[in-house]
């Protein structure tokens, strides 16, 4: 059964009445993390928070067949936050919500349960799982173009570009929101833009993740701009990724540190880094969900494409940041295969899932890779036992369709439906005949 704490909801319904919040939008994802979600007025506040809203689920991609249509989205109270954008007469308020049965039971195929089983399993075994994404994004000039707003580069500093102001703006929209920002800069590609947000529990971080994307593109979309998270918009140039920072915590100590290890790195941290190395190829079809998500993995452009692991290479598909003395609550890996596109909720569970089976079954973690392991022979990548990840999304399927893991960590329900759609995906664009093809032989053959 699910349950809502007294107290949130007391304080969402005077947050409604102190704010003159007239509609609120009560927010979820498919399985693809595309936002989706219906409004209520306020007069139907207090029901909908202890009683939820039905609507058909088989309206919503991937979540019910449809002979089972009947679900209920249940408002978490303590996501309740007025919406900045929107007029502060008869505002307008969102919360993130769990979609339940008509039993009050969680629905299996609902991503953010998906998650909220995976830290539970965590939970378990004493850990809470924090993580800190770095979100990459470009603008540009419309939806239906990739010319953008600037040629900067990265960490350059430029008080008249349009984006600087868009990103300014977007900090400040998304701080009124709730959710603490890090730091912003412009990034490596022109009109490249990130922002990054504290690292907090992967629940809400998830749920922050959501608000950012929307938040990026209606901030973008009110200057007459389009703000894209596609992977690899621009061959030429660096693609979108989301280098996700990741620890657990037993309380208030950070048990990814340790004191006496000469990188402070604990065996904790190492296992569960080789789970995630083991894994890697299992659960990249999650974290890099569509065909143009393998765009970006390819050599040259900071992108992991092997299954490797440094201290400085920026190409690897794990790196450890440098410890810095008296920063302990900071020591942490860096996950570097997922790109801003992917499901958050089910991105964070396959990579918390993976780790954890590193660290149940003390997963040794192999030799750092020295060098750049694109520079290495096929060879010697070989003989070190260097994987590569998926080339492209087919291959992620036949991969990810085989993995227990995967199955385990999303569930039945969603692992099936999550597969099946990246079949009819991959299909459709077997069958589509792209420019490249025009251009090359049309002319030829």
């Amino acid at each position: 059964m699910v349950q809502r704490n007294t107290e949130a909801i007391e304080y969402a319904l005077k947050e409604a009445r102190d704010n003159d919040v007239k509609f609120i939008r009560l927010w979820f994802t498919d399985i693809l993390g595309n936002i989706k979600g219906f409004a209520v007025t306020v007069e139907e506040l207090e029901t909908v928070l202890t009683r939820g809203m039905g609507f058909d689920g088989s309206a919503i991609e991937g979540y019910a067949r449809s002979d089972e249509k009947d679900l209920y989205a249940l408002p978490d109270p303590n996501t309740f936050n007025i919406l900045p954008w929107r007029p502060k007469t008869n505002a307008v308020a969102k919360m993130f919500c769990d979609i339940v049965t008509p039993d009050n039971e969680p629905f299996q195929g609902d991503p953010r349960t998906v998650l909220q089983k995976n830290l539970e399993i965590a939970a378990a075994m004493g850990y809470t799982y924090y993580v800190s994404p770095e979100l990459e994004y470009f603008y540009f000039q419309s939806s239906s173009s990739t010319t953008g707003l600037d040629s900067s580069g990265y960490f350059d500093q430029s008080s008249n570009s349009q984006g600087t102001d868009l990103r300014r703006e977007t900090v400040l929209t998304l701080e009124e929101l709730g959710i603490p920002v890090e730091s912003s800069h412009h990034e490596a590609a022109p009109s490249q833009h990130e922002i990054d947000l504290r690292h907090t529990d992967a629940l809400t971080m998830a749920d922050s993740v959501m608000t950012y994307k929307l938040v990026v593109k209606e901030i973008a979309m009110q200057h007459g701009f389009y703000a894209s998270f596609m992977p690899k918009p621009v061959a030429e140039i660096t693609g979108n990724g989301m280098h996700t920072h990741m620890s657990l915590f037993e309380g208030d100590k950070n048990v990814f540190y340790e004191e006496h290890d000469e990188a402070h790195l604990s065996q904790t941290a190492r296992h569960f880094s080789a789970g995630l190395m083991k894994h890697a190829r299992e659960i990249t079809l999650v974290t890099n969900q569509w065909v143009n998500s393998y765009k970006r993995l390819v050599p040259s452009y900071e992108a992991p494409t092997y299954v490797t692991w440094s201290d400085v290479n920026r190409s690897d598909l794990i790196r450890i940041p440098s410890f810095m003395p008296g920063r302990e609550m900071s020591r942490r890996i860096e996950y570097r295969a997922p790109d801003p596109a992917c499901n958050p909720y089910l991105a964070f569970s396959v990579m918390l899932a993976a780790g954890l089976e590193g660290i149940k079954n003390k997963y040794k973690l192999p030799k750092a890779s020295g060098r750049n392991v694109n520079d290495m022979s096929s060879e010697e990548r070989y003989s070190r036992g260097i994987e590569p990840l998926p080339s492209n999304l087919y291959e992620a399927i036949q991969i990810t369709e085989g993995s227990e893991l995967v199955r385990k960590a999303l569930g039945d329900n969603v692992f099936q439906s999550f597969i099946e759609n990246k079949k009819i995906e991959w299909n459709r664009f077997s069958s589509e005949i792209s420019r490249y093809e025009i251009e090359r032989y049309l002319p030829l053959l």
